[in-house]
């Protein structure tokens, strides 16, 4: 890739040195690619040519930087997360392997969230200008981007509606569920999981403190519902933790 499409990265994010196509990419069924032609995918891969590993801890982009191109989390785990009026942090969301960062920069030019790795990662960088002029050329390709954007805003939004209604075991609940659908979806266990977040920041996302968190997951164990080990979650009943966000519908 020429230098000029070259987009700046933190200190810490570095050069994947490994390059791997779109058409041979595990994530390729909750990717970019999915159901286009051929032809299509060879210009996606010339789009999508830049990967960068993003170190645990790094920011991959802050709040206010100009917005220059969207991010595919191609391994590893991000948090979203914006300043609030108080000036703490608000989780805004966890994104893993085959979803987007970045889509909030779109609006008026510069992101208005930060992204921040939390595990060693690696993104596929996609610069917006430049798939401004590709989709133009490529109906599918375009309506895939649509497909995608929207795939965010309709769980993000959905998953406001439903904390707005519920008491902190159900948004607890809600939250591990919608978890771990995504994780199947990638082809992970669908009831144990290595959390990636702290109880902090699961709080944070969902509007519960640090102890409410804690206490939470405590009585899940209790009741049989999870078996927790640090950060190691497991669910026992799933059908009971899915009746618990049932009874706030």
């Amino acid at each position: 890739m020429s230098s000029r499409l070259r987009l700046p990265l933190p200190p810490s994010a570095q050069h994947d040195p490994f390059k791997v196509s779109c058409s041979t990419c595990a994530l390729r069924q909750v990717c970019l690619p999915t159901g286009l032609p051929a032809a299509e995918v060879v210009q996606l891969e010339r789009l999508v040519s830049d990967r960068h590993a993003v170190a645990r801890g790094a920011v991959l982009f802050k709040t206010g930087d100009v917005f220059e191109a969207i991010y595919i989390v191609r391994t590893g785990f991000f948090k979203t997360s914006t300043s609030a009026e108080d000036g703490r942090d608000q989780v805004t969301g966890f994104h893993m392997a085959g979803e987007l960062l970045g889509l909030d920069g779109i609006y008026d030019g510069a992101y208005a969230s930060q992204a921040v790795a939390l595990e060693d990662s690696q993104v596929c960088v996609v610069p917006y200008g430049r798939l401004e002029d590709l989709t133009r050329e490529f109906d599918r390709l375009r309506r895939q981007f649509h497909r995608l954007m929207s795939r965010e805003l309709v769980r993000d939004q959905a998953m406001m509606v439903l904390l707005g209604s519920m008491r902190a075991e159900q948004r607890v609940a809600a939250f591990l569920i919608n978890l771990m659908r995504r994780l199947r979806a990638r082809g992970f266990s669908s009831s144990s999981v290595v959390l990636r977040m702290t109880r902090d920041e699961i709080g944070s996302h969902l509007g519960l403190t640090l102890e409410t968190v804690s206490r939470t997951f405590s009585r899940m164990q209790e009741d049989g519902v999870l078996e927790v080990r640090a950060r190691e979650l497991r669910v026992l009943k799933p059908r009971q933790l899915l009746q618990l966000v049932r009874r706030a519908a």
